[in-house]
């Protein structure tokens, strides 16, 4: 394979760097990507993202149908046929993944199918999946090589009854009882759809409340119905592991308690990611790694060699593949000479549980950390017509304002379809929305997006559905 050239390479197809890859063929340059996969995608869309929200999607259905006595229907208990679950999942992924590959097509960028190390700051050896080698040598680099499943001193061992978010997705088996060991946005996911499957869910958290990083008045909606889902929720406690013939021995050792033991069928470790950093060749460049693995870049993602940008989970939390996209698309626009910085004001994030969980911005948790004065606006589901359609009253819209300026620095939700009610929130953040300009925006009636409107308006006191009186403005 004799040495190429290319204007821009961008290692690692996931969502920051096909976004990056993408844009940069786009606005005219000359784009190599490189992945193992068959097509575009990445972890997202092969093992995370996509699979994981299709078989929520299968959750929710069985849990709706559960709900429909109290709407005057009933449904039999459904009937798994896990061989068919997992060939719709797989569909799924393969139709978006080829859509990719097409998209790859269109814009004439060159598909490297292998794996590419940094042999300088503008060349990489290729190693395709084929066994044959060459060498690639690129004005600018791109490195978007996500992260895998991470593991926790005492947990990690070999064994068919562990599983980590990937081995979870392949539903091998819907197992009489599982504990899922973390209980963060990975955990909370997959033990969900498990729960619905019929498996006896143990979640065990060894942080004193589940999801950190969301207030705890959100995550209180959630944990009202996951009571109902799960066997149990573990908090505080840490687990040691050990296999046995019967199952996983687990034995929890609780800050405020004495230990427990209990056996499993399998076990779910769910204690999150690693940067993919170290097998890159950095060592032959200027590229700095902090202490956690992760690559340092300015706001145009480039790295401390100035030919090599990173973008996506290898450059730091939060690990979201709408974040890697954004920061794809900078680092596209940095390279063509554009004027663009990674400086996002609110980065959503989205928990797709039942209900789902969705914030942005500042949270009042953070606010009271840093000491800063804020004024909270909810808005209860109680009191939304849509909502009660649904049979789905149990949620909460939530706004932080700034009560001087009466800007809008964060938004909260949970309660059904909160994923999408969120990017309005986003916005607001974004454009240093005030509350009076959520407020006056007419929102179709009835509808789920009226509980922002009304959160704006309970900051006045002048909510319509609920009564909170407040000073009047002036």
């Amino acid at each position: 394979m004799a040495d190429e050239k290319t204007q821009v390479a961008v290692v690692g197809a996931g969502p920051g760097g096909y976004a990056a890859a993408f844009l940069a063929a786009d606005l005219g340059l000359k784009v190599t990507l490189i992945d193992p996969a068959e097509n575009p995608g990445g972890v997202c869309l092969y093992t995370g993202c996509i699979p994981t929200k299709a078989l929520l999607h299968v959750a929710k259905t069985i849990l709706d149908a559960r709900d429909a006595p109290d709407w005057g229907v009933e449904f039999p208990d459904p009937k798994i046929n896990i061989e068919k679950m997992r060939a719709w999942k797989e569909s799924v992924v393969k139709k978006l993944t080829e859509g990719l590959g097409q998209l790859t097509r269109q814009r004439k960028i060159s598909y490297v199918k292998g794996n590419a190390r940094l042999l300088t700051p503008r060349s990489l050896e290729l190693e395709k999946t084929d066994g044959r080698k060459g060498r690639l040598n690129a004005e600018h680099i791109v490195l978007a090589t996500g992260s895998r499943p991470g593991a926790i001193g005492g947990l990690s061992f070999d064994s068919q009854r562990v599983m980590d978010s990937t081995d979870a997705l392949e539903l091998s088996e819907i197992p009489e009882t599982m504990l899922v060991v973390g209980a963060g946005y990975i955990g909370l996911e997959l033990g969900s759809v498990y729960a619905a499957l019929g498996t006896k869910v143990t979640m065990v958290e060894m942080m004193p409340g589940i999801l950190p990083g969301a207030d705890r008045d959100i995550v209180a909606v959630f944990e009202r119905r996951a009571g109902q889902l799960f066997d149990s929720i573990i908090l505080n406690t840490t687990v040691e592991l050990k296999e046995q013939k019967q199952g996983i021995r687990a034995v929890f050792k609780r800050k405020d308690a004495e230990n427990s033991v209990a056996v499993y069928d399998r076990v779910l470790l769910a204690v999150g990611r690693k940067p993919n950093t170290d097998e890159l060749g950095l060592e032959n460049t200027r590229v700095q790694v902090d202490e956690k693995g992760f690559l340092k870049v300015d706001e145009q993602r480039k790295t401390d060699e100035p030919s090599i940008y990173a973008v996506g989970d290898i450059t730091g939390n939060p690990l979201l593949a709408h974040k890697a996209t954004h920061e794809g698309r900078v680092a596209a626009e940095a390279i063509a000479g554009r004027k663009s910085a990674f400086d996002p004001r609110a980065i959503p994030a989205v928990e797709y549980t039942d209900p789902e969980i969705a914030w942005c911005g500042l949270t009042e948790t953070q606010a009271e950390e840093e000491g800063r004065e804020v004024q909270v606006a909810k808005f209860p589901w109680g009191a939304s017509g849509r909502a009660a359609t649904l049979g789905r009253s149990d949620g909460l819209t939530k706004l932080i304002i700034e009560p001087a300026s009466e800007r809008i620095l964060g938004v909260a939700i949970v309660g059904t379809g909160a994923g999408e009610l969120i990017s309005e929130g986003a916005l607001a953040v974004e454009m240093a929305a005030l509350a009076s300009d959520l407020a006056l925006t007419i929102h179709p009636h009835p509808t789920l997006s009226e509980t922002l409107k009304e959160a704006a308006e309970s900051f006045y006191g002048e909510a319509t559905s609920i009564y909170r009186p407040k000073k009047r403005r002036s």
